[in-house]
This record gives structure tokens, sequence and C-alpha cells, in this order.
């Protein structure tokens, strides 16, 4: 009797529908998906692409229920996404190798890559005798904050750049006092990323022409940077969601490096105590220096080299002991990639 009832119940709600002219569609098929996305880092310029694909609808209109949370390090992110406390994220590549090279079994892989040229940098004042030369760091003082993604570089940067250490001064240093000791001459450069180096020197009175950058990815080190993470589980079971994820992606970012204005403005919604004049230097150096690169003008945004991604692995060994017991396929998966025409930026 009750099986009739309901029955009957909804076969009127249908005939009622059908005389008002409208179709009922089953409550599944209208819930869009969730996903919660933990960034690598606080509220700043280099954001902006992920911020503006929320604001502007295009997670919405690929049927995606998206939060961005923000986070606590490019490496901590890792952990968030394995773990499906996230389903998906933003951190460091070279840390997702190590991560996976540790542990092959944890359901984490990136599947579109943002920084194509990392933000690893030594940074230094050229009234202190630093230049772009990154042998002018040799006899030099530097500060490294120990966890720092630049620093962990060193080994394998300083043999791809044949720079001689025997004369150069290690200080290991806080994050805090980073810019500060440089600013005062304490240090002569500082390992850090590059476009947060550069920023907090100017905030602390150091001039422009006083700078001395040296990127480690124009000096012989070809990694990767930060890309975005996905847990594998979430993935297999919801790939349209994985790919029209990437897809409202890639149009964010577009809008972020065709109006970084636009970008900027989506960033201080989250936190107004930022200076916008500031956040907007920080994502036009992000997008100069690491997201709109002459191999992504060439390719397209999101992707990698497969050559050169095994490549990195090698030099891994060297700068964080990679044991390798992870291959490329691992770490990365193009499958949810679109098509190159839509990851092209203007």
């Amino acid at each position: 009797m009750l099986t009739r009832r309901l029955f009957s119940k909804a076969a009127a709600l249908a005939a009622i529908s059908m005389l008002a002219g409208v179709s009922i569609a089953p409550l599944a098929a209208l819930a869009d998906t969730p996903i919660k996305f933990t960034l690598d880092w606080k509220f700043e310029g280099p954001s902006a692409g992920f911020l503006l694909a929320l604001d502007k609808g295009y997670f919405k209109a690929e049927g995606l229920d998206v939060t961005i949370d923000s986070g606590n390090g490019s490496v901590e992110a890792i952990p968030r996404v394995a773990t499906g406390a996230y389903q998906m994220g933003f951190g460091d590549i070279n840390s997702v190798m190590k991560f996976l090279d540790e542990d092959p079994s944890q359901k984490v892989t990136a599947v579109y890559m943002v920084y194509e040229r990392p933000t690893f940098s030594v940074v230094g004042r050229k009234s202190l005798g630093v230049t772009e030369d990154p042998k002018s760091l040799q006899g030099k003082k530097l500060g490294a904050p120990p966890p720092d993604g630049a620093f962990a570089q060193w080994n394998a940067f300083k043999q791809v750049a044949k720079i001689d250490d025997s004369k150069i001064t290690i200080q290991s240093i806080g994050f805090p006092v980073r810019e500060p000791m440089l600013a005062k001459g304490d240090v002569d450069a500082v390992f850090g990323f590059a476009f947060s180096v550069i920023l907090n020197l100017k905030a602390q009175g150091i001039a422009d022409d006083d700078i001395a950058t040296i990127l480690m990815a124009e000096h012989g080190l070809n990694l990767y940077g930060n890309a975005v993470l996905v847990n594998t589980d979430f993935a297999a079971k919801n790939p349209q969601a994985v790919k029209g994820f990437l897809k409202a992606l890639a149009k964010g970012f577009a809008d972020a490096v065709k109006n970084p204005e636009e970008g900027v403005a989506a960033v201080l919604k989250r936190n107004e105590t930022l200076n916008p004049d500031i956040e907007l230097q920080r994502l036009t150096m992000a997008n100069s220096m690491n997201i709109k690169t002459p191999y992504v003008t060439e390719n397209g945004m999101g992707g990698v080299d497969p050559l050169r991604l095994a490549a990195s692995m090698e030099t891994l060994k060297i700068s964080i002991g990679l044991k390798g017991n992870v291959k490329a396929e691992q770490v990365f998966d193009a499958s949810y990639l679109p098509p190159k025409e839509e990851r092209m930026l203007p």
C-alpha cells in the first residue's frame, strides 16, 4: 500500500508539473559538487586567479560549489589534500615528489602547473657586492631560514651554477628577521621566494636599484614550482568535477593576467588590511616571473614537459635526497587538463 501511495503521489506531482509547463529534475542533479580548496599561503596578490574564478562564477558554471581557504605553506597543503580534508589544493610539486617518494601510497597528485618557473631565489644588495651573477655570492654571508623552499635547493643550485661555496658563510635566520637583517647589512643576501623578499625589502626602505635578484630557474635549476593538487580518490570518483575546476581556473588566471587590478580587488575582499599597491606589484611579479613564462606563452598554462619533469626528479636527488621511489607519472596527471586553446594566457 505504501508503495502504491508513493507512486500515486509521484504521478500526481508529475501531472501538475506538466500542466504548469515545467519539469522536475532529481535533487541530486541540481546539487553542485562541493570542492574544498586550500591555498598555499595567505590571501595575497598571486592567489588572484583562484579568487576570480570563484567570484566571477566560473566554478559555478561548471556545476561546482567551491570554497577557498588560506594556507600555512606550500608543504602543508600536501597532507591536507592527501588525507581528503581538502579535495584540491595548491602546493609545491617538488615537495609532492618528496612526499610520494617517502610513501608512494599517499592519495595526492598534481594536475595543473601554475608556477611554470619556481619562485626560488637568492636576493642580495648591490651595495654589498651581490649582483644577478650567482658567482657574486662567493665569499659572502647568506641568511637562510632552515625550512625555506629556496634554501632546500642550495646543494643542487650551487652545482649547476658552478658556485664555489668554500668561502660562503650560511647563517641560519628566522623568517621574521630575514629582510630586516639584509636591510641592515647583517647578511649580504638571503634565500626566499622572489616576490616576497623583494617587496619586503622595499618595505624596509631598500631602493629598487640596490636589490639584486638571482632566480635559480634562470641559472640552471630547471625545476617546476607550485601546482594544483587533487586527492586521487576524489579525482577517480569525480573526473568531470576536476576537469571543470581546471577549465574554470584557466579563465580565472587569464583574467588575473589581463586585468591584475581586478585580481587584486578580489584579494582585498578577503583581507582589507593589505596594501593594494604592494599586492598589485606582487601579482605582476608572479605573472611575469612564474606564471606567464615563455613556455606558457607558447604551450598554454597548466601542462608540463614530461622529460623536464623527469629530469627535475634527478636534480631533487641532489637537493632534497629523493630516493627514486616515485615516477613522474605519479607526480603529475595531465588527463584532466582542458584543451590547449582554453589554457592560453592573454
